[in-house]
């Protein structure tokens, strides 16, 4: 480095340390030293990653202006640290978020970091097949997909910028992303937008570091109007990497460009992750994706059933909706078996098929009956109001109610002698008494049995 560079780092200093007291300068400024510069490319060494956010955060309008009154306007700032302290391969050039506009980032494959770049086709990775027209909508995912719709209809507005959408595997929070991005593509089609994995993303990162080409893949990275990166949850853990994303990251909402995150958990829950990353997560919006209520899940089924082309009767619609709770993937999964069930046995989809699908599949989801369940079906069947059951009155045909209300319930649910003793005003001797009098005369009085049969059926079918 030539003796004149230093003396106008030097210049550049005197302007600054004019303008901020002497415990600013000494604290953030004397600390830095010219690394080199070539071909209007200043690099600056600093102490820390913790520099570089402090000083673009707090001087960063103050230290390009004495730059470009010094150097000239064609000047480009880059600041040069260790991610990790006396290891000098672990050190990094970052482009400072206030200066000059970064380059056009070409195909991002496994190793999108060389020269020619630029003249490579830039593909967003986005999967056409998501996008908000096939994409269902209930009031399980009504907020996030009404913000991310806003997202999309406006690219200009960053009122939901970053983005952090969570949920559990399988809700629709990758569809949601790719849908987003798809939409501000048909917008605006010049704009840079990429789809990538977290696990992609680090994978990247490790090659660029075997091969020397960290300030590369940074570089790239920071060249991208709209970033939308799934599974943050991947980067826990992950020092080296997180430090890259907090980079990329600052750099891209410094210029506001779109940041959109999805994640399994709330940010809150994110352990491992530094705490710098995750109060920068929480500058935007955070939207849960729930699981898909009955609702989105028919709509899902109809949805997909179509797309295959295969009828599905309304009852097998309601019974695999009922039965299929976790997730929207879930849910074309059991689509697709049907078909190929269908197909391959030659037979019809009906209720038959369905339950031999899903019991191959998942276990199918019993109905929980409760003593509320119980009582208005006895009341149904009985023909008597429900709130006689409850009452003090002793006419022979709501005693009759009540006795049966108590066997049905010790028999169909986990409720003790007590609690239910407790529902109906009564003692725990009372219900003891009623439930034997009621599995005595089972024995011997068909009518009896039937009775409890239809209403054992009206239990189910509630």
């Amino acid at each position: 480095m030539t003796s004149t560079i230093q003396q106008k780092w030097e210049q550049c200093c005197q302007l600054i340390s004019s303008n901020v007291s002497e415990a600013q300068f000494n604290a953030w400024f004397k600390p830095i030293s010219v690394k080199s510069y070539a071909n209007n490319r200043l690099t600056l060494s600093v102490p820390t990653a913790y520099f570089v956010e402090h000083i673009e955060e707090h001087y960063g309008s103050l230290l390009i202006k004495a730059l470009v009154k010094v150097f000239g306007k064609g000047i480009e700032l880059f600041f040069h640290y260790k991610q990790v302290n006396n290891e000098p391969t672990s050190g990094v050039d970052v482009k400072a978020v206030k200066g000059s506009p970064a380059v056009k980032p070409g195909l991002p494959d496994a190793n999108p970091f060389n020269n020619s770049i630029s003249k490579v086709a830039f593909d967003s990775q986005l999967n056409p097949r998501y996008n908000f027209d096939n994409y269902c909508g209930s009031v399980s995912n009504k907020i996030a997909l009404s913000i991310g719709k806003a997202i999309g209809n406006n690219p200009d507005n960053k009122t939901f910028n970053p983005l952090f959408i969570f949920g559990p595997s399988g809700v629709g929070k990758t569809h949601l992303m790719h849908a987003i991005g798809l939409a501000i593509k048909e917008r605006r089609p010049e704009r840079r937008v990429m789809y990538t994995s977290s696990r992609l993303f680090e994978s990247q990162f490790t090659a660029a570091s075997r091969n020397g080409k960290i300030n590369d893949f940074i570089y790239f990275y920071q060249g991208i109007d709209v970033l939308i990166i799934d599974d943050i949850q991947d980067l826990i853990d992950k020092e080296k990497t997180q430090n890259a994303f907090f980079h990329i990251f600052s750099h891209l909402h410094l210029n506001n460009r779109q940041i959109i995150i999805s994640s399994d958990c709330a940010p809150a829950q994110l352990k491992g992750m530094p705490e710098r990353l995750l109060t920068r997560m929480k500058w935007g919006i955070t939207v849960e994706l729930e699981r898909p209520d009955i609702q989105l899940r028919r709509e899902v089924l109809e949805q997909k059933s179509l797309q295959d082309g295969l009828t599905i009767p309304a009852e097998v619609l309601d019974f695999i909706a009922e039965n299929v709770t976790d997730s929207i993937r879930e849910l074309e999964g059991i689509v697709a078996s049907l078909l190929a069930h269908a197909t391959a046995l030659g037979r019809e989809v009906n209720l038959d098929l369905a339950r031999y699908v899903l019991s191959n599949s998942i276990k199918i989801n019993k109905r929980q009956i409760n003593f509320e369940m119980v009582t208005n079906s006895v009341a149904q069947h009985l023909n008597i109001d429900p709130e006689s059951i409850y009452s003090k009155g002793r006419k022979r045909e709501v005693s009759d109610a009540r006795q049966l209300v108590m066997y049905l319930v010790k028999k169909h649910t986990k409720m003790s002698s007590t609690a239910i003793a407790t529902r109906l005003s009564r003692t725990h001797a009372t219900v003891l008494h009623g439930v034997k009098t009621i599995e005595e005369r089972l024995q011997f009085e068909k009518p009896l049995q039937e009775t409890i049969s239809a209403i054992e059926t009206l239990l189910h079918n509630a």
